[in-house]
């Protein structure tokens, strides 16, 4: 390494350093993240970004930043840094890959121009505040998922959606879930031509170190979080949106399949017991007396699925149909899975807005299919929740309910909830809109976010 090279890799960790000291004498509750991302010089990229391991940055790009002004330095680091608490890289999945980056840097970006700190403060151009004030209209935070959505729904021509890239930009983006480091990289090019498996093992350790690295982030995150709720309670302030969004992204994920297993019956089904009986008497009779076995597998198996459940649905006016389809369509994808439902299943598919509007009983996947084939909401009043729990009561006290485990009530407004604890555990699924949601449910009630995207469901902590 020639002496050229070392002084522009110490010219560059200096000016990232100095950078690093400033935003942590501003913003103290970034402490653990500002200490998370080593400086590593690159040819790579004529810009600088992150991989969620180190910052990686080109030398003549980063001086330039600096020379102009070092605020551009601040909110670059501070840019670089928020898209890795939000872990913004990690999260690309299904999702148009430019629209995305472009909802991160605005997401970013949109923070960033609310803080009142000094060491990040520019000038906020008309462009931005005009599409801020837009976004805003329809998103009370400005969320990365938000964005992305509002975004596609612009239909932007190729000039605006480039317009709106450079008025953004700040980071390159080319590292993102590439998390391996230059000699790995190497040596997977090298290994191209080797046996399948072995390729396969390492996608797989890298998809593990992939998950760790999120994960690490994720715990950062929810200490930055936990900071400013209580300790750093005057910078929570300050932070403004940054708090909201930090309680968006940090709540507990689960996939809707997972969800439902909180309502499971253990109960006997029919299928073939594998797991009690030995496979050696099996063979043995076999072998000695050609086709007939010693012993035989039991045609019944305890199992832990669902045989009963309510599934409630408010049909006020805030009620979108299309999203209820949705949800609907979800869950007749799960019944679908023979692990999820007994065979003989009951499924109560109320509808209810002040009162009782329709009942549907379903009791195979194919009566869904029907239902949701002719599918049509029912009222368009208030929202009332006791109405429905009135209802299964008289159900149960008529036996046509007898192992009723939950009610899922999928709601996305306000109601009067019901005084008492019914005897069967019961969940409120409230539409994600976007930002962080205040409503509150009975203490003995669990509280679920249904997200619009793809439908995982996100519960939060009371």
């Amino acid at each position: 390494m020639n002496e050229t090279h070392q002084r522009l890799i110490a010219v560059g960790s200096q000016i990232l350093s100095a950078s690093r000291n400033e935003l942590y004498l501003s913003m103290r509750f970034l402490d653990v993240a500002l200490s998370m991302l080593p400086y590593e010089m690159t040819l790579s990229s004529l810009y600088v970004g992150t991989d969620g391991r180190k910052i990686l940055f080109h030398p003549r790009y980063l001086i330039q930043q600096y020379l102009s002004d070092r605020v551009l330095v601040n909110r670059l680091y501070l840019h670089i840094l928020l898209h890795c608490i939000f872990r913004h890289p990690f999260h690309q999945g299904k999702r148009d890959e430019e629209y995305w980056h472009l909802a991160c840097d605005i997401a970013v970006e949109s923070m960033i121009d609310a803080l009142p700190f000094a060491s990040v403060r520019l000038v906020v151009s008309d462009r931005r505040e005009e599409w801020y004030a837009k976004l805003k209209r329809k998103l009370p935070v400005l969320s990365a998922e938000g964005i992305y959505e509002a975004l596609r729904a612009e239909n932007l021509s190729l000039q605006d959606f480039g317009r709106l890239q450079l008025e953004f930009w700040v980071d390159d983006h080319m590292f993102w879930e590439k998390h391996q480091d230059d000699d790995e990289r190497e040596q997977n090019n090298q290994n191209q031509d080797e046996d399948q498996n072995q390729n396969q093992d390492q996608e797989q350790k890298q998809d593990q170190r992939q998950q760790e690295l999120e994960e690490q982030w994720r715990d950062i995150s929810e200490k930055i979080q936990t900071n400013l709720e209580t300790f750093s309670q005057q910078a929570g302030e300050d932070a403004g949106s940054l708090l909201q969004y930090l309680r968006i992204e940090n709540r507990e994920r689960y996939d809707y399949r997972r969800f439902l297993q909180k309502f499971v019956t253990l109960h006997e089904d029919m299928q073939v017991d594998d797991d009690s009986y030995d496979y050696i008497f099996y063979t043995y009779g076999l072998q000695l007396y050609g086709n007939m076995p010693l012993i035989e597998a039991l045609e019944y198996k305890e199992v832990q699925r669902i045989e009963e459940l309510v599934i409630a649905i408010d049909t006020s006016e805030s009620c979108e149909g299309g999203t209820v389809r949705r949800f609907l369509e979800e869950t007749y994808s799960i019944l679908q899975q023979q692990e999820s439902f007994f065979q003989k299943f009951r499924i109560h598919i109320i509808q209810c807005d002040t009162v009782i509007q329709k009942d549907h009983i379903v009791t195979s996947a194919e009566e869904l299919a029907e239902y949701m084939a002719h599918f049509d909401l029912r009222g368009s009043g208030g929202t009332d929740f006791r109405p429905v729990f009135t209802y299964v009561a008289q159900l149960m006290e008529q036996k046509q309910l007898y192992n009723l485990k939950g009610l899922i009530y999928f709601t996305d407004g306000w109601g009067t909830f019901p005084k008492r604890k019914p005897p069967y555990d019961t969940a409120f699924v409230f539409l994600d809109e976007g930002f962080y949601n205040e409503r509150e449910v009975p203490p003995w009630a669990m509280k679920v976010i249904l997200g619009k995207e793809d439908l995982q469901i996100t519960e939060h902590k009371e």
